[in-house]
């Protein structure tokens, strides 16, 4: 009788050495748009949390205690790229002392890591404003280039979690078979966007206009990342009537008068999007996340002034 205790106790013992091995991977993602894809790609063997929120500017996440506590009992850190987290990642990552998810290292994966970067600097002049050396890192706005994310981001899990190969492989094709059918949908959905012209405040558009055919104009921003001057906002205004342009998109995380202010001197119409999933309403996924940014461009053509 004496023994049942013991035993009890080893088999709890047993239990409690054996769960790691079936529990999900911890994966902290930069972005929602990382996070919602590394759900639909793992499913179950993941355990998912996210640092940046969908509303905020990518370039401005604040930096936050808890946010460390997550990398450093990460199996996995998955990035957008293209240097988009410089100014957050790499002070957290140097705080959390995780080996595991230190760039170059099996648990650091990189979302960008098929896309073909467009904008890449020629000069590495800070005057130029804010700096993307390896090229502009807002991709996850054209959803064909989020065919290419979720294949970096298969992979990188099945790198850390190689007994899941098979989970992320059937995730990846089942995701990817989704994302074909949607980006046929999107094609005729976004087809009154061919030859739209437009300004942004950000330099944001420009793997989604390449997509659809929109013409950017400019931004309200004088430089990337530096605020507008009044010099400057006239010079775009007499562009933007000289051009006729028919839309000012305002990014969720930028203000919204002075977008207005540009539109209503030109005869232009305001639209907000948004740069991440999770900006707008009822956009969880980034499926969704995409949808309403196409939906609100396209509606916002039919109520367009004529400048």
């Amino acid at each position: 009788m004496a023994l049942r205790p013991v035993r009890a106790t080893l088999a709890l013992l047993l239990l409690s050495i054996a769960l790691p091995a079936n529990a999900a991977i911890r994966v902290v993602a930069t972005f929602p748009d990382l996070a919602d894809m590394t759900r639909q790609i793992g499913g179950e063997r993941v355990d998912v949390v996210t640092i940046a929120e969908g509303n905020q500017d990518p370039h401005k996440v604040p930096v936050k205690p808890s946010f460390v506590t997550k990398l450093n009992r990460a199996d996995a850190v998955v990035v957008m790229g293209l240097g988009l987290e410089h100014a957050f990642l790499p002070p957290l990552l140097e705080v959390a002392r995780n080996a595991k998810i230190a760039p170059g290292e099996t648990g650091y994966i990189d979302a960008s890591l098929y896309v073909t970067p467009l904008e890449v600097p020629t000069s590495q002049n800070r005057t130029q404003g804010e700096l993307h050396p390896l090229g502009n890192p807002h991709f996850n706005l054209d959803p064909v280039q989020g065919k290419l994310m979720a294949r970096a981001i298969a992979e990188g899990l099945e790198r850390v979690d190689p007994d899941g190969a098979q989970t992320y492989q059937s995730g990846l094709a089942r995701y990817t078979a989704l994302l074909d059918a949607k980006i046929a949908e999107w094609a005729k959905l976004a087809a009154p966007l061919r030859g739209v012209k437009a300004v942004s405040y950000h330099p944001d558009l420009i793997y989604l206009a390449d997509r659809y055919g929109i013409e950017l104009i400019g931004t309200i921003e004088t430089k990337p990342g530096v605020p507008a001057t009044p010099a400057h906002l006239e010079e775009l205004i007499d562009e933007m009537k000289q051009h006729k342009t028919q839309l000012v998109v305002r990014e969720v995380a930028y203000e919204l008068p002075l977008a207005q202010t540009v539109a209503e001197r030109t005869g232009a119409r305001v639209v907000t999007i948004s740069t991440l999933t999770g900006g707008l309403p009822d956009t969880n996924t980034y499926i969704e996340f995409v949808e309403a940014n196409l939906k609100a461009l396209v509606g916002a053509l039919s109520t367009a002034g004529s400048p």
